[in-house]
């Protein structure tokens, strides 16, 4: 029910205006409450104005969830959050979501003594944007606490520890652009805590886990030193560094780090240098996926993809490899032609392997190489997926013209589709004939309707 038609009924019923008073939601985004900014008219009093009036008229009792947040347009006072805050969170709440924007993050300290007398305790999930929060030794206010979520909020490593020192409930920590963190410890007595994502806190350098059942590690940033313990991480995603050679790093570091992984995704912008072979091995790893994101200023045209045999010869039981490759710039590669001789390397059979897909395939002689490669050598394969147009919505899927709302494609470059059409000629040259009769072949065409610029398209036949 909108705002306004909730304000006129609470006058003429007492019932509801008793249930108003102890409504368990209170939800204040300008969405909620009915706040439209227009040009030239500011609105940041009407925000400040509503939920003041809501909250004086609030009991404060039973209130289960909060979700306060401030919209950009609004200057609201420091005093008035805290009051906020102070009214609304209450014993018996479950859920708090706070947020700021930008000019309050190192301005607005969150008030821990809010959390106190019992009143952090029931809380399950707690959210903060843009804020800084400084709880010291001694905080022991959020014990029932399952989800922490804190994106660009000023905290140190050891007020993190303090945070959540006593959350003995903690199952998933998520710690996005905090970056006054500098060394992260996640204690061993937090046994329920199994999802740790940390994206983008630039100042860390140091992971250090035991807890002992964290299985799902999420990062994304500069490489740092990880120690996990005990714990058994079985599910790894790791990338989008700006510093190069993510690839190398991923396949030298990590089998003596993570040794139970059983699923990993790496992602990188900038390789310098062909992925290493190496002598150590992910012993448990079944399915792999290597997202390249690639532009020639960070990522050299003669950049050798059959060097990603490396991570297939060290994961002896691997079951699924995706290869995911897009370009965001000019598309410079040393382009298969003519007779080309595919390079041989030497024979080791991945009797694991059934599924593989490339999605984003192109003309480069070592991406030819690497899925002949594959051919050649994984003995139990099944299905072989070749898509020549890259789609984030599409991994898995070579369906075109179904997969957005709109019923459209996603809209990509001339040359991109130029090149796409060039790719289909390579596969079906060089590729198609080497697919045994027991592997099942997929593969992605330029759609008809939304890439179509007038290029006759090979016939792609095994026969």
């Amino acid at each position: 029910m909108p705002l306004q038609d909730s304000a006129r009924s609470a006058c003429v019923s007492c019932t509801f205006l008793y249930s108003w008073r102890c409504h368990p939601k209170l939800t204040f985004t300008e969405e909620a409450l009915c706040l439209k900014k227009k040009e030239g008219q500011k609105v940041g009093m009407d925000f400040t104005n509503r939920v003041n009036h809501i909250l004086k008229n609030h009991s404060g009792a039973g209130v289960k969830i909060l979700k306060l947040v401030v919209p950009g347009y609004c200057n609201v006072s420091t005093c008035h959050l805290t009051s906020w805050l102070q009214n609304a969170i209450t014993p018996g709440i479950e859920e708090v979501t706070f947020s700021l924007f930008s000019k309050y993050m190192e301005k607005y300290n969150f008030p821990c003594s809010v959390l106190h007398n019992g009143c952090g305790n029931s809380i399950r999930y707690l959210n903060l944007t843009y804020c800084a929060f400084r709880p010291t030794t001694g905080f022991d206010c959020l014990r029932s606490l399952t989800k922490l979520d804190l994106y660009k909020v000023c905290i140190t490593g050891d007020e993190l520890g303090c945070l959540i020192s006593n959350a003995f409930a903690l199952e998933q920590l998520i710690l996005r652009i905090c970056n006054e963190l500098i060394f992260l410890k996640i204690p061993f007595w937090l046994e329920r805590l199994s999802c740790l994502d940390v994206t983008w806190c630039k100042m860390l350098q140091v992971i250090e886990s035991a807890a002992p059942n964290l299985s799902t590690f999420n990062f994304l940033g500069d490489p740092v030193q990880m120690s996990f313990g005990i714990s058994q991480v079985k599910n790894l995603s790791v990338g989008f560094s700006y510093k190069p050679n993510f690839l190398s790093y991923a396949i030298t570091k990590l089998p003596s780090i993570v040794t139970h992984l059983e699923t990993l995704t790496i992602s990188s912008i900038n390789e310098r240098i062909n992925a290493p072979m190496v002598a150590d091995k992910f012993l448990h790893l079944k399915y792999l996926k290597i997202y390249l994101c690639i532009n020639y200023h960070r990522f050299p045209p003669t950049y050798d993809y059959l060097s990603l045999v490396s991570f297939l010869g060290a994961s002896p039981l691997l079951e699924t490899f995706v290869l995911s490759i897009k370009h965001t710039g000019d598309m410079k590669h040393d382009s298969v032609s003519g007779d080309a001789q595919m390079r041989q390397i030497p024979e080791h059979k991945h009797d694991k392997l059934k599924k593989v897909q490339i999605n984003g395939f192109f003309c480069a002689k070592s991406m030819v190489e690497l899925t002949c490669y594959v051919l050649e050598n994984a003995t139990s394969l099944e299905c072989l997926t070749v898509d020549t147009i890259y789609n984030s919505k599409e991994i898995g899927n070579t369906s075109r013209c179904c997969v957005e709302r709109t019923g459209e494609c996603s809209s990509i470059g001339r040359d991109y589709i130029l090149e796409a059409h060039k790719a289909l000629g390579v596969i079906k040259r060089y590729i198609v004939g080497k697919v045994p009769s027991s592997v099942k072949l997929n593969v992605g065409e330029p759609c008809t309707r939304c890439h179509a610029i007038g290029v006759k398209k090979p016939k792609l036949s095994k026969n």
